[in-house]
């Protein structure tokens, strides 16, 4: 059996049928995409009327039937029902290490988990930045869960200068005072194109897409020449029914292929191979102070559907988690 402890927001062995009983932290990976009938992927499936509504989720295992679960590990998955205690078939966890984020379990729900894994393997395949040459990474969303990791591995990794845009001045001053953004920009406020002229003197070089739109619209128009998008999300799109990526304007198309742009599907989940050395070198940068990890949290699992609803207007700074409950043994 195991006990739940937290809830995340996000959009990724035999075991027998009585796995693990445990206390636990749920991670909503996607979870905007799952309340359509058709999600638009072969990877996430749509939640079903009349079934417990589940997302990821981390917990501590009270009780275990499975050969590779005992009392008092930590686990993971990625379809954790929301409720305070469940039974859950092993070979559907992953435990995990408390020591790669010094006991701050709900980092393996953001920052030490499938975000940052999105943030670092997206920048290292599709990024294609080299340490050195000047270049200049936008990311859009840059307050939240991907985001606010992206800005700042895009300067880990060679990146001279990182600009974020977001929705609020809280959140520009957080980008610049302690994640390291080099600039920011409140989309809400002033003109996007000319601040981005101002921030990018240089062009853009490589930008982190999490919301399509308007937005992406204006920084892919001030992309240079064999630039790279780096297609994490399209929040701004999915209340619509088109394909996933979403097409852009005819005019803006213009230039993605004038300037040979590229603008390739990223699924993370594609890169398995490369998820452990991803969470060592996330857990190393975060215990050298080089990576600063935010989250919001909201208490209690019945104020799922508050959190969710504020996460998807951008009442979120970093992840936003809902604490279930808190043991003493965590």
């Amino acid at each position: 059996m195991l006990s739940c402890c937290y809830f995340f927001f996000l959009t990724n062995s035999g075991a027998s049928p009585c796995g693990p009983v445990w206390y636990g932290v749920l991670l909503l990976l996607g979870l905007r995409c799952r309340m359509n009938e058709d999600t638009g992927s072969d990877y996430i499936t749509p939640w079903q009327l009349s079934q417990v509504v589940d997302g990821g989720g981390i917990g501590i295992v009270e009780e275990s039937k499975h050969v590779h679960f005992t009392k008092g590990d930590f686990v993971t998955s990625f379809y954790w029902p929301w409720q305070t205690k469940v039974i859950l078939n092993g070979s559907s966890l992953e435990k995990v290490d408390p020591q790669l984020v010094n006991g701050h379990l709900s980092y393996f729900l953001g920052a030490i988990g499938m975000p940052g894994l999105t943030s670092l393997i997206g920048i290292q395949e599709k990024g294609h930045i080299t340490a050195g040459s000047n270049q200049t990474m936008v990311v859009s969303g840059a307050a939240g869960a991907c985001g606010s990791l992206a800005g700042q591995i895009g300067h880990l990794m060679g990146c001279s200068r990182v600009v974020g845009i977001c929705g609020t001045q809280e959140k520009c001053h957080l980008l610049t005072s302690e994640l390291g953004f080099d600039a920011a920009i409140n989309y809400k406020k002033g003109n996007v194109a000319e601040q981005l002229r101002e921030f990018c003197p240089a062009g853009v070089d490589v930008y982190f897409d999490n919301v399509g739109g308007d937005i992406s619209d204006t920084v892919i128009s001030q992309m240079n020449q064999n630039s790279h998008i780096i297609l994490c999300g399209q929040i701004s799109q999915y209340n619509k029914d088109v394909p996933y990526p979403p097409p852009l304007p005819p005019a803006v198309e213009a230039i993605q292929k004038e300037r040979n742009i590229t603008r390739e599907r990223f699924l993370v989940l594609n890169y398995k191979d490369k998820f452990e050395s991803g969470i060592l070198q996330l857990s190393q940068w975060f215990k050298e102070g080089k990576l600063k990890i935010k989250e919001t949290v909201v208490n209690g699992l019945e104020n799922m559907g508050v959190a969710f609803q504020s996460m998807m207007t951008g009442g979120n700074i970093g992840k936003q988690i809902v604490c279930i409950s808190e043991e003493t043994s965590l």
